[in-house]
């Protein structure tokens, strides 16, 4: 059974860190890109970043650029989100996803499987 499980939520002050975790048991994990996204209360679900099926290759949404790094390590079928310099705009459930591509995309649809979500609170 295709699998996703995101760790590492919580809550955290303005400026503070986390690192999120997604471990996979997917035989396909190693050969597609992952991905990040969020969805606040009353919002829609935001695309965060994506990561190439090999690691090579990231791309993060203007709203986090520089603050938050995807990385992946196939060895564990794990993919990671470190996010520093948290806001109080950054409050959401987060949410990975395994891409249907070896490339990432940052629409929705573009991934088949999806986590069951973990809570990022930034408040102080």
């Amino acid at each position: 059974q295709v699998q996703l499980v995101e760790s590492g939520g919580g809550l955290v002050q303005p400026g503070g860190s986390l690192r999120l975790s997604c471990a996979a048991s997917l035989h396909t994990f190693s050969s597609r890109a992952m991905g990040w996204f969020r969805q606040a209360p009353g919002k829609e679900r935001e695309f965060v970043a994506h990561i190439s099926w090999s690691g090579h290759s990231a791309f993060h949404a203007d709203s986090v650029k520089g603050r938050f790094t995807i990385s992946r390590d196939n060895a564990k079928n794990t993919v990671y989100l470190q996010m520093d310099g948290l806001k109080s705009e950054d409050t959401a459930v987060y949410y990975c996803a395994e891409s249907k591509y070896s490339q990432g995309g940052t629409r929705p649809s573009e991934y088949d499987y999806w986590g069951q979500g973990t809570q990022v609170t930034v408040s102080s």
